[in-house]
């Protein structure tokens, strides 16, 4: 089983000061490394990367996040997320671009998402995606 981890649970281990080792998320992302089953994407990498302030924290997070290699993200995965997008809009549920590409990646390469973000499960209703929701505490 691949995984795409979504930029929240990423963040919930590598950008709080004090991560917290024994929450669910971070504890099924730990899991996920160990067996070799995180997918990355340059445009999570960039989400995680975005906004952090101090110079030293970015290095930091950047140089763990470099044991992940970028997915390659093709032109049918873009229309996929774009028809996602538009199927999703025309009932009701609006998302990003960026959820929409993981929804698309998930659904072309038969990949889970990993999230917190509960926006997924609107999208799940109209969508063809695995998805493994936590909840957060």
């Amino acid at each position: 089983m691949r995984v795409l981890v979504d930029t929240c649970i990423w963040s919930q281990a590598l950008r709080r000061k004090k991560p917290q080792q024994h929450q669910p998320s971070v504890e099924q992302l730990t899991k996920l490394i160990e067996q070799k089953q995180v997918v990355m994407l340059g445009v999570i990498r960039q989400e995680i990367l975005s906004g952090i302030q101090h110079e030293a924290q970015f290095e930091r997070i950047r140089a763990k996040l470099r044991a992940f290699p970028d997915y390659p993200v093709t032109t049918t995965d873009f229309e996929t997320a774009a028809q996602f997008y538009n199927l999703c809009r025309a009932n009701g549920v609006q998302g990003s671009d960026t959820d929409f590409l993981l929804c698309a990646i998930a659904h072309n390469y038969e990949f889970t998402i990993l999230t917190a973000d509960k926006d997924f499960q609107h999208f799940k209703k109209h969508l063809n995606f695995e998805l493994d929701l936590i909840e957060q505490l």
